[in-house]
Order: C-alpha cells, then structure tokens, then sequence
C-alpha cells in the first residue's frame, strides 16, 4: 500500500528557501571572518578580505530580501493564538522526549514560530545597523558614537540569528521525515498526524 504524502511547500516557496540558505551562509562566514582574528581565514572563501569586506553587506541585503519572500508567505501562518501558549506550557516535557501531553500544533508549533520571528527580527536588526556603519555609502552620515552603538547591536542580532538558525537545522534533523518538506515538497501522512495534526486536518478539508 502506498504511503500517502501531503504537499506542504510549492516549488517556489523551497526554491526561495535554499535561496535564503546559500546566501545567509556566504554572509555569516563572511561577517565571523571580521568577528573574531582566528576566524579571519574565513574571508578567503570570497577571495580574501578586502573582497570579504566588500561583499558582506551585499550578501546581508540579499539574504533580508529574499526571506521577505519567505515572511510575506508565511507571516500569518506563524501568528501566536492561544493554542500556542497552552504548546509552551509543555514545552519542557517535549524536550525531555515526552510528546504525549503535548497539545495540537497547526502547520507549526509555537517553537518553530519562535525561530521564525527570532529570525525576522535578527534580520531587520542587522539590516538597520548595517547601514549606519556600512562604509563608504551611509556611514559618513552618522556620528561616530552612534556607529559604535550599531556594530554592537549588530553582532548581538548576527549572534542570536547563528543560534536561531542552529537550532532551526537540529530540530529539522531531530524530527524525522522534516527534511523531506524542503527536499521534496511533501510529507508523509503519518508525520503530519503526529507533529501537526491541526495542520492535516485542514489539508484534508481543503481537498
């Protein structure tokens, strides 16, 4: 008997999603090159660093832009309602392994919409601050206390974005059958009634 799949991303919405991917990697390696000295090899990955320099900004204004087309898609599907804070609650028996006092989640759960606003507001941070030290084009026109102020909130938000990132890949990976959703387009049924059963049973009065 075959294994019945629901589709729960288009062509495009993976596309633009490992568009995002590619160019958030470029421009956090590029960014850890001038974090830290020992990190500064880093740079070579975009032919050194002058041209590491140059093109971290670009790759950072890229990466915001393509994930509009992510949030403009996706931002209502990742609104707090109430059944998300009743999923927060639980959120530490869910850590320990223990799903079965969990409550249903919709197409995410209240985790998942965290990452996703972590993200979006990490994002406009950086892009923000970017631009008040981004030299030679806006920087001049900024005092140079205010600029200081920027670089600091700008490597807190490049921080707290890595995490967020990271912790988006491990629970990808720890869920099985997750990656499939940007690979593939599609899961399976019995993934859907068991991490987001709100989520399939609009699928199916949807069909």
């Amino acid at each position: 008997m075959a294994t019945k799949m629901l589709q729960r991303y288009n062509e495009r919405e993976r596309l633009n999603h490992w568009m995002v991917v590619l160019l958030f990697a470029l421009a956090a390696l590029s960014g850890l090159a001038f974090f830290h000295p020992s990190l500064y090899f880093l740079s070579n990955l975009l032919g050194g660093g002058a041209w590491a320099r140059i093109l971290h900004p670009f790759l950072g204004l890229a990466v915001a832009l393509s994930f509009l087309g992510l949030f403009v898609r996706l931002w209502k599907d990742n609104t707090v309602t109430a059944q998300d804070k009743l999923w927060a609650e639980h959120m530490g028996d869910m850590m320990r392994g223990d799903k079965s006092a969990m409550p249903p989640a919709g197409k995410y759960n209240y985790g998942q919409k965290m990452v996703f606003w972590m993200t979006s507001s990490s994002l406009l941070v950086l892009v923000v601050t970017g631009v008040v030290f981004w030299s030679p084009w806006f920087a001049p026109y900024f005092a140079i206390a205010l600029q200081r102020v920027a670089v600091l909130l700008h490597a807190v938000a490049a921080v707290a974005l890595v995490v967020g990132i990271i912790v988006h890949v491990y629970a990808a990976i720890w869920v099985k059958g997750t990656m499939r959703a940007m690979t593939r387009g599609t899961v399976t049924e019995s993934w859907a009634k068991a991490n987001h059963p709100l989520w399939q049973q609009e699928m199916h009065k949807g069909s």
